[in-house]
């Protein structure tokens, strides 16, 4: 009998996943983890029911949440990660020699055993020894931090639930705070496709652009999310995404990637009108 994933993203319209087999489907002390092979996309993380991630197109989220932020700025060496993941942004940032420490904060111990576990093809970058795991509230440790980082990156859930507090004026404050002078933040931003998402979409964009001094978005093509296209965020103290891109640096460092390079750098941060629209309408 055929096993199927199945994930609502409208009223009208579900992913569909048909499952091989079911590798895990525990109940951590912080949510529920299932992960199960598929059909079509390979390996497949679920929390809370939410797909996360597949290891069919992982790489082009993972790619396009860490190497923005260093093509515009070449010289970050501590950066701050919250929320493990599957492992997949600490495998982007290890290719670079010149990043000195990762600290990765995570509530939930019980996920990072079973992601070694199943998906070890990212979560096994957790033991670069760069990496520094800290178990602890993201909220709270963020908190505490001033001045450590010069590159933050958000790798949290949808905004309801658990992740709703994380797109909040404060969470960024607490970013910005624990930013250096010239310091980068780069968080999943949604997608606006759906009517449903529009107003989550809007919130991150106006609470950032409240924080910081330069916050803009932009785009990826990620087959197996709502729409098949997803929004990221890039808000920082000084840097301009766009401006400060240096292509001839980042070409020089000759990284393995699947879907990021510099020229679409440019062009990832050229809007379509109907988000552009639905930006300007953030309040």
């Amino acid at each position: 009998m055929e096993q199927w994933y199945r994930e609502k993203y409208s009223d009208g319209v579900e992913l569909n996943l048909q499952i091989k087999q079911v590798l895990v489907s525990q109940k951590t002390k912080v949510q529920q983890v299932d992960i199960f092979d598929s059909v079509e996309f390979g390996r497949v993380l679920c929390l809370d029911g939410q797909l996360m991630h597949t290891e069919k197109d992982e790489k082009i989220y993972h790619e396009m949440m860490v190497h923005p932020a260093l093509a515009a700025n070449p010289n970050i060496k501590d950066v701050l990660v919250i929320s493990v993941g599957n492992g997949g942004i600490v495998h982007e940032l290890i290719k670079y020699k010149s990043i000195e420490s990762i600290t990765v904060v995570e509530d939930d111990l019980d996920l990072i055993a079973l992601l070694k576990k199943f998906m070890p093809k990212s979560a096994n970058a957790l033991n670069d020894n760069r990496v520094n795991m800290v178990i602890a509230d993201n909220m709270r440790f963020t908190r505490t931090q001033k001045g450590k980082y010069d590159l933050i990156i958000l790798d949290i859930p949808d905004p309801f639930g658990q992740g709703e507090n994380h797109f909040t004026k404060e969470f960024y404050g607490a970013c910005f705070t624990a930013l250096k002078e010239d310091g980068i933040l780069i968080n999943q931003h949604e997608s606006c496709f759906y009517e449903d998402d529009i107003p989550a979409c809007q919130k991150a964009h106006f609470n950032s652009k409240k924080v910081f001094n330069i916050s803009k978005v932009f785009q990826a093509s990620i087959p197996s999310y709502p729409s098949g296209y997803w929004l990221f965020g890039f808000s920082s103290k000084k840097h301009d995404p766009y401006e400060n891109l240096d292509k001839e640096a980042w070409e020089k460092l000759k990284l393995d990637t699947v879907y990021y390079n510099p020229y679409l750098h440019i062009g990832a941060f050229m809007l379509p009108t109907y988000v552009q629209k639905v930006l300007n309408k953030a309040k």
